[in-house]
């Protein structure tokens, strides 16, 4: 049994603080309650004893006859945690804490919390917010409307966790007005002690919720969110949505309620998880009322019948645009078709059956696509003509699409008010409908997008034995005794090729002389660099000379940045310098609670300019490292673009897995960046490194 059974299906309610007032929140509970006909005793309590809406009210919940498993508390904020002690005593296994004005308001506020926190503990209590709406479970053995919104749904299979309960309130509603049931929901405010990712693993372990939609603002503990949401994820759809996508977005969700993960980091956790990520509110909707009723296909391959032209060419190209493909039909479909189609159809894919098609040339048509083998999902565009009989269509949509051999979706036009019938028959057969060709489209392709996540291939972490692990410790170890933040080159080069990561020959010098004597040892042409733990951006100050060719270049160079560089810890790094075709940049970077984020992406003195770059959590397998190269804009290039040599991907991706071990073997790094690796015919190595600690 979880520990959030007595939330969620509580045999019983209190509701500390109900009152008379009808537009206050201890009331409507009370009638929410009452109108969703929950089937447990219902128990209001208030200091004067009054009746509420026709029930006994009791001045205490100590003085409750029977036994009482969830409490709603709904009074001014300092009475709080003596309401949670008498909770306590009475036995009460979970509480729903309405009332706002703890830690989201500052010290005095969080102190509170803390209070109610630990009486809560004492007891055994599980707490639900504060500052929060509450939940609501739809199953006909429940109904449980501990909550004080105002959307009364259907039983169905979506379950619904919202940090914000406004946005909650909207895609209930949405649902609502779509005709979509619902089955739990869930607005947990503060989340002192029931969590986000609490809550999704309890939806995962739910056989009726068949799936999930998530909206966030902040994660207090990412590292539980991401184990919890990757478990989930794998045996049912989580589809999201997350504020904070821009500055303004993020400064707001932060004032909201803290903790804010980000834009970027977000969607990388989402990816990484494998939740199903939307751009708004509408989309995600959308997607669930297909996920609710409809199969995943097994592929990307799209059979269309339509019977108006138009909308066809539009959803045509919303489909290839979101990466789906609408293939030829076979030789044999076609055949049946010509049978089956009026003379005036065309028998293509898209396949269009004309206006006068009847029920008998849609059962067709639809009957021949789903048994296409390379056919994997239907996009149907259903236009009621008065001149043909709508229902009976209706009706062999709805009994195919009851069958569930693959996923349908229709974009459906009509008078609604005229066909209701019509309407009717597509809903009780679990058709998803949508009123423009767009929208039906990306409903369709987000079923495709969960397909491409459960079906890919998630790779390995490489285990590198070949590491010099206790030798990056010692330099570690020696840099700490000194306070130093950012490293020297000489440090980041040993660390480099500690981690069997390829760099360019190269050694430090104390002056000219000992710099031409690298120089020859390397072999000219070299590059030089000035190395301060002072100096972090060289090219911009003036500290790096290329293609240095003799002694006297080395001794000229190195006089200019003596008189340039005034530090004290100033030495020359030389380096050999090597002719190259491309250079990339690799990057990581430490995130609170998350650990580091890996980048990959176009290097060179643009690549603040062009931003084309790619992310992702360590630690990072090799089919991710390998994804990494493919998502930048740029990723022809590497292929070998009009002529030019291809690049050595099979070399970056280890680069990538490489930098990967090494954050995760130490989680001190605040950056590491490897400005230039360079890639020269069939090789690559590093030619210029930054660490921060």
């Amino acid at each position: 049994m979880s520990s959030l059974d007595n939330l969620f299906n509580p045999k019983s309610v209190a509701l500390i603080g109900a009152s008379t007032k009808e537009y206050s929140i201890g009331n409507v509970i009370i009638k929410n309650l009452l109108h969703y006909n929950y089937n447990g005793p219902i128990y209001p309590i208030n200091t004067k004893g009054e009746d509420i809406r026709g029930l006994k009210a009791y001045t205490s919940i100590l003085d409750i006859p029977g036994d009482v498993e969830l409490a709603h508390i709904v009074i001014p904020p300092s009475f709080v945690p003596d309401a949670v002690e008498d909770c306590g005593k009475k036995g009460v296994k979970s509480i729903i804490i309405n009332t706002a004005g703890f830690k989201e308001m500052g010290e005095d506020g969080l102190n509170l919390e803390n209070d109610f926190l630990a009486r809560a503990k004492k007891y055994g209590i599980r707490v639900f917010g504060p500052n929060c709406q509450g939940i609501i479970n739809s199953d006909p053995d429940i109904r449980a409307y501990c909550n004080f919104t105002f959307t009364y749904f259907n039983p169905g299979s979506i379950s619904i966790v919202a940090q914000s309960g406004g946005v909650g309130a909207i895609i209930m509603q949405a649902f609502h007005d779509m005709g979509i049931g619902m089955r739990m929901y869930a607005s947990n405010g503060n989340g002192s002690d029931i969590s986000i990712p609490e809550i999704i693993s309890y939806y995962g372990k739910d056989e009726k919720t068949k799936v999930i939609v998530v909206y966030i603002e902040s994660l207090a503990d990412s590292a539980e969110f991401m184990k919890v949401a990757k478990e989930v994820a794998a045996i049912k759809p989580i589809l999201a949505i997350y504020a904070g996508k821009t500055d303004k977005g993020a400064e707001a969700s932060k004032s909201h309620t803290g903790g804010l993960a980000g834009g970027i980091t977000m969607e990388l956790i989402f990816k990484k998880t494998g939740i199903l990520s939307f751009p708004n509110l509408e989309e995600l909707c959308y997607a669930a009322s297909v996920f609710a009723s409809q199969p995943i296909p097994k592929g990307n391959k799209v059979g269309m019948i339509t019977n108006t032209g138009g909308p066809g060419i539009v959803a045509t190209d919303e489909l290839v645009s979101c990466g789906l493909e609408i293939p030829q039909i076979s030789d044999q479909a076609r055949a049946k078709l010509k049978e089956t189609m009026l003379e005036a159809a065309s028998i293509n894919n898209p396949l269009d059956v004309v206006a006068t098609a009847g029920a008998v040339h849609f059962k067709s048509a639809l009957e021949v696509m789903i048994n296409e083998s390379h056919i994997d999902s239907i996009y149907l565009i259903f236009v009621t003509p008065p001149f043909v009989d709508c229902e009976s269509v209706a009706k062999v949509i709805a009994d195919i699409s009851r069958e569930q051999k693959k996923p349908i979706v229709c974009n459906y036009i009509t008078d609604k008010q005229t066909y209701i019938n019509t309407s009717k028959l597509l809903k009780e057969g679990g058709v998803p409908c949508f009123d423009f060709p767009e929208t039906a489209a990306k409903a369709l392709s987000a079923l495709v997008r969960y397909n491409n996540i459960i079906s890919q291939k998630k790779g390995n972490v490489k285990i590198y034995n070949d590491v010099d692990k206790e030798k990056v410790t010692t330099i570690f170890n020696n840099l700490r005794k000194q306070n130093v933040e950012v490293l020297t080159a000489l440090n980041v080069y040993e660390i480099l090729e500690a981690y069997k990561i390829p760099v360019a020959s190269w050694g430090i010098a104390k002056d000219a002389e000992s710099a031409s004597e690298i120089s020859e040892r390397i072999g000219f042409p070299v590059v030089i660099k000035a190395d301060s733990s002072n100096i972090i951006h060289k090219s911009d100050l003036g500290g790096v000379a290329l293609n240095i060719k003799n002694k006297e270049e080395v001794v000229e160079v190195i006089s200019i940045m003596n008189r340039k560089f005034n530090s004290s810890d100033l030495k020359f790094f030389i380096q050999k310098f090597i002719p190259h075709e491309r250079e990339f940049i690799i990057g990581a970077k430490a995130e609170t609670g998350l650990g580091h984020l890996i980048m990959f992406g176009i290097g060179g003195v643009f690549v603040e300019v062009y931003k084309d770059v790619s992310f992702n959590i360590a630690p990072i397998t090799d089919e991710e490292s390998k994804e990494m190269l493919d998502f930048i804009k740029a990723s022809p290039l590497l292929n070998g673009y009009r002529g030019s040599q291809k690049i050595n991907k099979i070399d970056i991706t280890e680069v990538l897995q490489r930098i990967s071990k090494l954050v995760i073997d130490f989680h001190f790094f605040i950056e590491l960046d490897i400005y230039q690796l360079i890639a020269f015919g069939d090789s690559i190595c590093a030619v210029d490194g930054r660490i921060i600690i």
